[in-house]
């Protein structure tokens, strides 16, 4: 459990032991990537780089889903 870690997700704290990226977390809680902003430690964060930043201890992810209307 040495390598156990955390991070947060719309303000809610997750642990893990597992490595991921970004992709795969998004992947994981079935968001449409399409209709998402990303803000990965207070910066808004371009699809292109998803699944190259692996999450490490304390990340903080907001997710933003973009609803149309009229």
């Amino acid at each position: 459990m040495a390598n156990l870690k955390h991070f947060f997700l719309n303000g809610h704290e997750y642990y893990t032991d597992q490595e991921f990226t970004i992709s795969e977390l998004i992947s994981y809680f079935n968001y449409n990537t399409s209709l998402l902003v990303l803000e990965y430690n207070n910066l808004i964060c371009d699809k292109k780089n998803w699944n190259k930043i692996v999450l490490k201890n304390n990340d903080r992810i907001e997710l933003v889903t973009i609803v149309g209307g009229g």
